[in-house]
């Protein structure tokens, strides 16, 4: 396959060199398009997306499995409770909570945290290996930081309970992650913890008495830093290795226009919907094609509520990263994901 070659489907577009005239030409298909191979409707286009997005009646789980039966046990209980695998009020209540924390966390001590982590993790020459592992612990690094676990071995710990997570993980990766789950809960507010803090002062103000379900979406801070922070990253990164010499905040605004790390999501129809002239019938998937869309954090009331935080992350690890001076002569292709866009980095001619 060349960057010339358009991807074989939507979801072997995550990880192709160039999908964005493929996605270019899906998003002019305003109804959704039944992919009989992936066994799923496919949709781009920006309303239709939106429109998805905003129907009560697509689903962020199947309602008739909310949570994988193989995931039961700690990693099960904790993507039970994590807002963004929930609808309505188990929803609305962790969402509200987690953007006023959020929200109320200073800039500065965002930029601190990253900027420290960063520099941590520059100790030494710059190369392949460095600037992947950069990308990846950067941003895990600093949520952990401002969570209060800093000093453990955090990204190790969040990469099992992730890979533990996916749809095809065995039994001893989903036996890994629920190890790394209890692991992590446990090491919450170890030490000073800013964000932790203005979580947990927002679960009392909003009378969030599950504090089972508060350090689950708090975990669930930390995986989703993990995969789609660093995709941002990396794919700023990339945007410098291709010669992009903009300012780094302007770099990383322009990546998560052109080069999102996030491409799709999935919705689940738990009733008959309409949808731009197409009636899709309950229990069907829906693959919603972000990077098509132009909406790289979701939108409605499931857009990302670390917006702000991931591009700050961002903002601040390239910064440092664009002290060291020039960057390394390195190559790059993507993780194997479903969902996001990693590039992981590597010395020319390797692979």
């Amino acid at each position: 396959m060349t960057a010339f070659d358009p991807p074989d489907g939507a979801l072997a577009a995550v990880t192709h060199p160039d999908p964005y005239p493929y996605y270019a030409a899906l998003a002019q298909r305003q109804a959704p398009v039944y992919d009989e191979r992936l066994g799923l409707w496919v949709v781009a286009h920006p309303a239709t997306v939106r429109a998805i997005l905003a129907n009560p009646d697509c689903r962020v789980r199947p309602p008739r499995e909310p949570v994988p039966a193989a995931l039961a046990g700690p990693a099960g209980d904790v993507f039970g409770a994590l807002a963004r695998m929930n609808d309505g009020a188990r929803h609305a209540l962790p969402k509200a909570v987690l953007l006023e924390g959020l929200a109320a966390l200073p800039g500065d001590v965002v930029a601190a945290h990253a900027l420290r982590t960063a520099a941590a993790l520059l100790a030494g020459p710059v190369d392949a290996a460095v600037l992947t592992s950069f990308a990846f612990d950067v941003p895990v690094g600093t949520v952990a930081s401002l969570l209060g676990c800093a000093d453990a071995p955090v990204a190790g710990l969040v990469r099992r309970f992730v890979a533990g997570l996916a749809p095809r993980a065995d039994a001893a990766a989903i036996a890994a992650a629920h190890d790394a789950t209890t692991a992590l809960l446990a090491l919450q507010g170890a030490g000073p913890a800013p964000l932790l803090d203005a979580v947990l002062d927002g679960a009392r103000r909003h009378g969030w008495t599950d504090t089972a379900a508060v350090r689950a979406n708090v975990l669930g801070l930390l995986s989703q830093t993990y995969e789609a922070t660093a995709g941002l990253v990396g794919n700023a990164i990339v945007a410098r290795l291709r010669g992009d010499a903009r300012p780094t905040a302007e770099l990383v605004d322009a990546v998560l226009r052109t080069d999102p790390p996030v491409q799709n999501t999935r919705r689940f129809t738990a009733a008959p919907v309409s949808i731009a002239g197409v009636r899709i019938e309950a229990d069907q998937t829906l693959l919603l094609v972000l990077a098509a869309a132009g909406e790289p954090f979701g939108h409605g009331r499931h857009a990302c509520p670390g917006q702000a935080l991931a591009r700050a992350v961002a903002v601040h690890a390239l910064a440092v990263l664009q002290e060291q001076g020039a960057l390394p002569g390195v190559a790059w292709r993507y993780r194997a994901s479903p969902n996001g866009r990693l590039p992981e980095f590597m010395e020319r001619g390797e692979g």
